[in-house]
C-alpha cells in the first residue's frame, strides 16, 4: 500500500524557479524511455525531435483570470484576501478566503476604492473554503481585470512583470485559477513547425480550480479526495483524436490537466473518446489504466503531490523519483516557471 510519503523527495529552494524564462522554449527537457529506461537531457525546442507525423499534441485552453482579489469588510475595514476558483452559477463563485475565521456566512465584502464590486458569503466549505455571490455593475470580466489580480502559486515571491507570461499562447477559454504549466514552454512558431511536421494541435479545456491548490493531507493516497474541476472537449476535438488513434498516431497529453480530461471522458465511456462536458474529480495515481494518453509533457511538480502520482501511474514511480533525483543533481528549475519533462 502506498502512503503519501512513498511520493517525497528533497528539492533545494533555489532550485524553485521564480520568474520565466525570456524564450519559452529554451527550458531544458529531461525525456525519459519507458521501453529503455533512457534519460535524456535536452531542451524544449527540440521536442519535435519526439513527435512524428500524425502524432497529436492535445492542450489545453483554459486561460488564467486575475482571480487573487483584495476586499475589506465595510463594516469594520478589516482585510480578506480572496482567490475565486469556480464559477458555480450565475455570479456565484467558490473561492478561497484569508483569515477564513472573517468570512462567516452574511459576510460582506467590498473590492475596489469605489466598491464597485460587492461580494457576499452565502456558505461555509471546509480548509478555508467559501461560496460568495457577487454583485456589481457592468461586464464581470472587466472588473475583475482592473481589480485582481494573477493567482501566482504561494512559492513563487518574485513578482511577474509580464502576466501574459503566466498563459499559454494558445490560452482561449476564460476560468482558471493556475495555468496549465506544462504549455508554458509552446512558442507560436513551435507550435508552426510542429503543425508543418504534420503533428495535429487538439485542444479542449479543463478549468485549473482547487485541486492544484490543495495538498494530500491523508497518509494513504487512495483516502485523499480530489476537488471537481469543469472540463469540456468539443465535437471536432473528439473527431481528431479518434482519427489520431485509428491512424496509428500517439495522442501526446500537454500537462496533467490534459491527461485527467482525456481519460475522464474515456472511462466514462468505455475506454472511448467523444464530446463531452462536465465535472471531474479524477485522481489517477499508480495502479490506473491510461485509455487514451499515450505519451505526456509535464513540468516538474511539489514533492507528495497528486501531480507526481499521476506522473508516476503513468510510468513508475522509482523511475520517476530518480529522474527527479537527476533533475536535481543537474539543477533543473522547478515548478510552474521551471523545465520540462516528456515521458514516451
Amino acid at each position: 500500500m502506498l502512503t503519501t510519503k512513498d511520493f517525497d523527495y528533497e528539492l533545494p529552494e533555489e532550485l524553485i524557479a521564480q520568474t520565466p524564462l525570456e524564450n519559452r522554449s529554451a527550458s531544458r527537457l529531461l525525456v525519459l524511455n519507458r521501453e529503455t529506461g533512457e534519460m535524456t537531457d535536452t531542451h524544449f525546442h527540440h521536442i519535435l525531435d519526439y513527435l512524428e507525423p500524425g502524432d497529436a499534441l492535445v492542450v489545453n485552453e483554459t486561460r488564467v483570470i486575475p482571480a487573487r482579489l483584495f476586499g475589506t469588510k465595510p463594516e469594520t475595514g478589516g482585510h480578506l484576501e480572496v482567490l475565486l476558483l469556480t464559477n458555480t452559477e450565475g455570479n456565484r463563485w467558490e473561492c478561497l478566503i484569508k483569515p477564513a475565521r472573517r468570512a462567516k456566512i452574511g459576510t460582506e465584502i467590498h473590492f475596489g476604492d469605489d466598491a464597485r464590486l460587492k461580494a457576499t458569503v452565502i456558505e461555509e466549505k471546509d480548509q478555508g473554503g467559501r461560496i460568495i455571490e457577487f454583485s456589481y455593475k457592468g461586464v464581470f470580466l472587466e472588473i475583475l481585470e482592473s481589480l485582481g489580480q494573477m493567482p501566482l502559486p504561494p512559492y513563487i515571491k518574485e513578482r511577474l512583470e509580464d502576466a501574459d507570461r503566466y498563459q499559454t499562447v494558445y490560452a482561449r477559454e476564460n476560468g482558471s485559477a493556475a495555468a496549465p504549466t506544462a504549455g508554458l514552454h509552446f512558442t507560436p512558431e513551435l507550435l508552426s513547425a510542429a503543425q508543418t511536421k504534420g503533428v495535429n494541435l487538439i485542444p479542449l479545456t479543463l478549468h485549473v480550480g482547487l485541486g492544484t491548490f490543495r495538498p494530500v493531507s491523508v497518509d494513504r493516497i487512495e483516502d485523499h479526495e480530489m476537488h471537481a474541476e469543469y472540463y469540456y472537449l468539443s465535437e471536432a476535438s473528439a473527431e481528431m483524436i479518434k482519427q489520431t488513434k485509428v491512424n496509428g498516431g500517439k495522442i501526446v497529453a500537454v500537462g496533467t490537466t490534459s491527461v485527467r480530461t482525456l481519460e475522464t471522458i474515456a472511462q466514462q465511456h468505455d475506454g472511448a473518446i467523444q464530446a463531452s462536458s462536465g465535472w471531474t474529480s479524477i485522481f489517477i495515481s499508480p495502479g490506473y489504466t491510461f485509455k487514451i494518453v499515450d505519451r505526456m509533457i509535464t513540468n516538474f511538480h511539489l514533492p507528495c503531490s497528486t501531480l507526481v502520482m499521476l506522473v508516476s501511474a503513468f510510468y513508475d514511480r522509482e523511475a520517476v523519483l530518480k529522474a527527479y533525483q537527476h533533475a536535481v543533481e543537474e539543477q533543473y528549475r522547478f515548478f510552474s516557471f521551471g523545465d520540462a519533462m516528456m515521458i514516451l
